[in-house]
């Protein structure tokens, strides 16, 4: 028998093997149960970051592990050129929870995007005018990876290594509805924005600013896509983030908490939109898939039964409450920002990673957006006793 790995041969592994794209943190986890992870040496970590909203309702918990096992022992995959109980069932709730009325699965938060955009380019060319396609963004937004999405998201420092960028998008500040009216010209077909920008920091639309949206995509009839990716599925004390706005998108993008770490990804759309696109316009050959949408179903199902998004707004009242109490005796934090539980820290000095570095030493996973925002995305189960635990940490690790 050969000896066992440890941490330091996984590393060297990977340095062999694999095209690095990730800037990994000094760390292997082989184990998760609810809030809690464990490194390959046994170590346990307070999970803040659900990698990176994914994980909703905790990890491995037992309703979707079960749903998973249960369908996997009797079919994995076929084609989506025939009927599954479990896609049509995971359509039929999304459909009933949201304000859609017809759903598209994919396999993640930029492949749901890009069907966002495609439907929305095809329906205002059929129904709008033929040389609408153009689609207004906001500035540090963030829609994926995808040359396109690249294109969408408002960040040119991740745009620039793979220029020329394809054409059709337009970037504006965030809650600057002057600067918006302003970018439309007669190509336009639709504003794409997220409730509140997740990898851009934290940075969420102002209620006015989003119903102003709103009113004007419907007196210039364009469409609103709601990019509700890592804000929806109760993230936000919601179950999609544009309810605490009091409107409704016509396109919605959904994907990481749905599936409770499986990739899916979703659209959610009306009725009068989702006509436009006909058999043979969009497809995914994994999209969709029966072991996905078991344990998006499982997914929602527990959200629902454990009131997790009762527990997000309250328990993400809690940490803010928290986090401003250490702020009073801290003077690095500059600004407190999101809801529920997605939360925006942002400090006065570039220390973000200094301080990601020193709560993961110490047993708390957070995250950092840059080297002066950092960013708290605990999964919706998250307790009292674990926020008490978590702000001792990280209280510790900014004065220290």
């Amino acid at each position: 028998m050969g000896k066992s790995m440890d941490f330091e041969d996984y590393v060297e592994k990977d340095a062999q093997f694999h095209i690095h794209t990730y800037a990994r943190l000094p760390v292997l986890f082989t184990k998760g149960e609810g809030c809690t992870l464990w490194d390959i040496n046994g170590k346990s970590y307070l999970d803040f970051v659900s990698g990176l909203g994914v994980t909703s309702v905790g990890h491995c918990h037992p309703a979707v592990v079960s749903a998973v096992k249960a369908q996997v022992e009797h079919l994995v995959h076929v084609s989506n050129l025939f009927y599954t109980v479990p896609q049509i069932e995971l359509a039929e709730k999304l459909v009933s929870i949201s304000f859609g009325d017809k759903c598209f699965f994919a396999n993640s938060g930029a492949e749901a995007n890009e069907g966002a955009v495609k439907l929305a380019r095809k329906y205002s060319k059929i129904f709008v005018g033929e040389d609408k396609y153009e689609i207004i963004t906001a500035f540090r937004s963030f829609h994926g990876r995808t040359m396109k999405m690249l294109a969408a998201s408002g960040q040119p420092e991740k745009q620039k290594p793979f220029e020329p960028m394809p054409i059709g998008f337009k970037h504006v500040p965030l809650n600057d509805f002057d600067a918006l009216k302003g970018a439309i010209t007669d190509k336009t077909c639709a504003i794409m924005l997220e409730p509140i920008q997740g990898e851009g920091g934290v940075y969420p639309c102002d209620l006015e600013y989003l119903r102003n949206v709103r009113r004007f995509c419907d007196e210039k009839k364009l469409l609103l896509i709601l990019d509700e990716v890592q804000t929806g599925i109760g993230r936000t004390g919601k179950m999609f983030t544009h309810e605490h706005y009091g409107i409704e998108p016509d396109i919605m993008s959904l994907a990481k908490g749905l599936g409770g770490g499986f990739p899916i990804g979703a659209i959610i759309v009306k009725d009068e939109v989702a006509k436009a696109f006909e058999p043979g316009d969009h497809g995914s050959t994994f999209g969709g898939g029966l072991v996905a949408c078991v344990a998006a179903l499982a997914v929602i199902k527990v959200i629902e039964e454990e009131a997790l998004i009762e527990n997000s707004e309250k328990m993400g009242a809690l940490i803010k409450g928290k986090l401003n109490e250490v702020s009073a005796t801290c003077a690095v934090i500059k600004e407190i920002r999101g809801k529920g539980l997605m939360i925006g820290i942002g400090l006065k000095q570039e220390i973000a990673e200094e301080i990601v570095s020193k709560c993961l030493e110490s047993g708390l996973v957070i995250n950092n957006i840059g080297s002066k925002i950092i960013r708290f995305l605990p999964p919706l189960c998250v307790t009292g006793d674990d926020i008490d635990k978590a702000m001792g940490i990280f209280k510790k690790a900014l004065i220290n």
